[in-house]
């Protein structure tokens, strides 16, 4: 299930991309796929060794093009380890809504990004988000939960200040804001309600691409991303001349 848009970031094979807050990895797995030289990068080495198992069978299998790469790094979104303008491409996709500095973990993925390469972010969109902070307090509250809600024009202005211009903006996974408002209404952790299990099935089908219902939900999504697409998803590029930080 992949939020970011690779055709709009500009994505080619051979370029070196940063997934920052990769997570279990599946946008570091898409680029992968495509040619790309990836560095996917977190905090959870737990995560990190699962992600490079995934990296090691997807070469295996020839998954991967001949000559793509793809390693793990662990360490702090504050504090990059690697040299200014390393990276073609960057990609921080539902990471900057759990961290307190936000400024300082913009500021160093424009750091890391070469002038003229792009950067893809994406956070919860602001009405489904506020929906599951108004129906759950415990949905956010929790050890690295979500500590802010994003608007498009902050999550933009911190971006546009940190030195980068602004390129579109699109929203995707209409179908999962329900499913989480419905959720957050008879309780985050009651996965055994039949209306969530009922809902979850429909987003297991809609991920496995199921034949007789792949159509309907391309389409049921597509019309409701404009809407209350759970997540907003941002596009920047680099000006040439920008070294670091503004």
């Amino acid at each position: 299930m992949l939020t970011v848009d690779f055709e709009r970031l500009g994505l080619r094979p051979g370029d070196r991309v940063i997934d920052m807050g990769c997570g279990a990895g599946r946008h570091a797995f898409e680029m992968y796929r495509q040619g790309a030289d990836v560095i996917a990068f977190d905090q959870d080495a737990d995560e990190l060794a699962g992600v490079l198992e995934l990296f090691g069978a997807m070469k295996e299998a020839g998954e991967a093009p001949v000559g793509a790469s793809a390693d793990i790094k662990e360490g702090d979104a504050l504090d990059l380890p690697f040299a200014d303008g390393e990276f073609d491409r960057v990609v921080a996709s539902e990471v900057l809504e759990h961290i307190h500095d936000d400024h300082r973990a913009i500021s160093e993925l424009v750091r890391v990004l070469r002038p003229g390469g792009t950067m893809a972010i994406t956070v919860p969109r602001w009405f489904p988000e506020l929906v599951n902070w108004r129906l759950s307090a415990d949905y956010h509250n929790t050890p690295g939960g979500h500590i802010r809600i994003y608007t498009d024009q902050e999550l933009r202005w911190k971006v546009v200040n940190a030195g980068m211009e602004f390129e579109g903006k699109s929203h995707a996974h209409g179908l999962h804001a329900p499913y989480w408002w419905l959720k957050c209404a008879v309780g985050v952790d009651n996965n055994d309600h039949p209306l969530v299990k009922a809902y979850h099935q429909v987003l297991v089908w809609d991920i496995m691409r199921t034949p007789r219902l792949s159509v309907a939900t391309r389409l049921a999504e597509k019309a409701l991303n404009p809407f209350i697409g759970k997540s907003m998803v941002l596009y920047f590029r680099k000006p040439v001349g920008v070294v670091g930080d503004q």
